[in-house]
């Protein structure tokens, strides 16, 4: 049974009113990153675990902007650095990637092998299913789904905390219902995502005052319109149109039309939101006030969208990172003011590529965007144009293009499956934008891979994502370079999902008040969060509860690992 919600103290409602996050000039209001030299960590366990991921921050862009991140970022830089993290598996997507940040095991094991999968004999006509849907529910559908935790089969560290104690908190926001689900997963206190017009939550629950109060403020926001966002001086490099078929990305400024959503929701001010969410949460929740630990988990989103919409070199990531630094420190700020013991982890549920088009003019005329041939209509023609096989219900093949993942339709004979099987595996193969392809039986011979994650074969990164329940009859990965869109617009230009490493390499940084700081360049993985948080609020959990380990995250010769 959940704990009451405390009453939210008039004070406090000013202090986040005051500490808001919807200025458009973020960077030039927040403080900067407190000095090195601090006190010692304290003994104790911090009182709240926020856990932070930046969707579609791969670690080439950490790397590339680390040195001009002074706030939010900067102060992280302090801690302990891990530029090499992995999401070790090959279904670099939304879903997956927050799948494995606290839960401690990969894909394979949370049952998230995509944002979206098929399930042919499905009783409804769409045979697609959300990651985060319950498709039990006539009223979901995967565009417009009734969110539900169900599908996730791994506890995440909030649900072991309170399953310790039910005194702990465990809440989470995000703008993507996805991320903030798979961060919090079953048992939880609060979580919110933003739909349409503002913060929402599951179903069954109600907003509460302090999302009532944020969607005000956004409302406010949108009503009132903005300029376009100040551009760092660093940023003018990157500062320049590219063309992609009729219209250029490169030089936009994300200005916020009087009124319009749609503006708002596509570039750094949603993520300045989700920020003063995660305050007003806190003070409504009463976060980190006794000595049960409480988990909050913040999914900032916007890195992800401007990357699709803008690709990774122009301006408009450039001002997104610059602006997250800002919200970041606002955060930081606001929870110092509070008094409160924290410690924090930040890393991505996957990283991302560029756009071809520019990757074409930078160096890599490899790059290019998929054939329409590798998409599962055009993959089923040519299957029953070789095999004479129809599918006797539905479509004869389901998934392919990036996802990766193809699912044989319903109603089809042992015999015309193994047909069928063997005519795509050969399809496949023979097309020169394929690496490799691998059947669900072949996969379910293999052993989950452990061991250093950039040393993995594909077969071993496509098995860390495989979930015979769920994955594809036929998974296929295509090369280096070929990004997974076949028709490029605008809003859509480039995307990650991959197995290769830009998509799976991801920093992995943690903080807490006067923790000696290091920098490990050894390859990790976001399999380890979950273990090495666990160590820092003294949760102990029986061997084979999570895929990673614990990482000593203290540079000192203390060892957060033996407490």
């Amino acid at each position: 049974m959940r704990p009451a919600l405390p009453k939210i103290a008039l004070p406090l409602l000013a202090l986040a009113t005051a500490l808001s996050f919807t200025s458009p000039a973020l960077a030039d209001e927040t403080p900067a990153a407190p000095p090195a030299a601090e006190a010692a960590a304290p003994a104790a366990p911090p009182r709240l675990i926020v856990a932070i991921s930046v969707d579609q921050f791969s670690a080439d862009l950490f790397a590339q902007y680390r040195e001009h991140f002074s706030k939010g970022f900067g102060r992280l830089l302090q801690g302990a650095v891990f530029p090499s993290g992995y999401q070790s598996h090959a279904a670099t997507e939304t879903c997956p990637g927050h799948s494995t940040l606290l839960t401690g095991v990969h894909p394979s094991r949370t049952g998230i092998v995509a944002n979206n999968w098929y399930v042919p004999g499905i009783g409804r006509a769409d045979k697609k299913v959300y990651c985060v849907e319950d498709e039990t529910n006539p009223k979901s559908t995967p565009k417009k789904p009734v969110v539900s935790p169900g599908h996730l089969k791994a506890p995440t560290l909030g649900d072991l905390l309170k399953k310790r104690n039910p005194a702990t908190i465990n809440a989470a926001v995000s703008a993507k219902d996805r991320a903030a689900v798979m961060m919090s997963g079953h048992d939880t206190d609060a979580v919110y995502w933003f739909d349409g017009k503002g913060f929402t939550t599951f179903e069954d629950r109600k907003i509460t005052p302090a999302v009532k109060a944020e969607n005000a403020a956004v409302a406010a926001l949108v009503d009132a319109g903005n300029g376009p966002l100040p551009v760092p001086g660093y940023c003018g490099a990157v500062d320049h149109a590219v063309k992609v078929k009729d219209f250029t990305i490169g030089t936009y400024r994300f200005p916020q039309q009087a009124g319009d959503y749609s503006t708002f929701k596509r570039g750094p001010r949603l993520d300045a939101a989700t920020g003063d969410m995660a305050i007003r949460m806190v003070d409504e929740l009463g976060m980190g006030k006794d000595a049960v630990p409480d988990v909050l988990s913040v999914s900032f989103s916007q890195t992800d969208r401007v990357g699709h919409a803008f690709g990774h070199e122009g301006v408009e990531m450039c001002i997104q990172l610059a602006q997250l630094d800002a919200t970041l420190g606002k955060l930081f700020a606001a929870l110092d003011a509070r008094g409160i013991d924290y410690a924090v982890v930040l890393s991505a549920d996957h990283g991302g590529f560029d756009a071809p088009d520019r990757l074409n003019q930078q160096g890599y005329p490899a790059a290019k965007y998929i054939s329409p041939a590798l998409e599962g209509d055009a993959l089923a023609a040519a299957v029953s144009k070789e095999t004479g096989i129809t599918a006797p219900q539905g479509k004869l093949l389901y998934g392919g293009g990036s996802s990766g993942d193809i699912y044989l339709g319903a109603g089809l004979t042992k015999a015309q499956r193994k047909t069928v099987t063997e005519a795509l595996v050969a399809l496949l193969k023979a097309n020169p934008e394929v690496d490799a392809v691998y059947t669900a039986d072949e996969l379910k011979a293999l052993q989950v891979p452990h061991g250093d994650p950039q040393d993995w074969t594909m077969i071993e990164r496509v098995r860390a994502s495989f979930d015979p329940e769920r994955s594809g009859d036929v998974l296929m990965m295509t090369k280096r370079g070929v990004v997974g869109i076949s028709d490029p617009e605008q809003g859509h230009t480039a995307t990650h999902g991959s197995p290769w490493d830009y998509d799976r390499r991801v920093p992995i940084v943690f903080w807490r008040k006067g923790m000696a700081g290091e920098e490990q360049p050894v390859p990790v993985e976001t399999v380890d969060i979950a273990p090495t948080l666990a160590a820092l609020v003294g949760l102990k959990e029986p061997a084979g509860t999570w895929d990673g380990r614990c990482l000593d995250i203290d540079g000192s010769e203390a060892d957060t690992c033996a407490r």
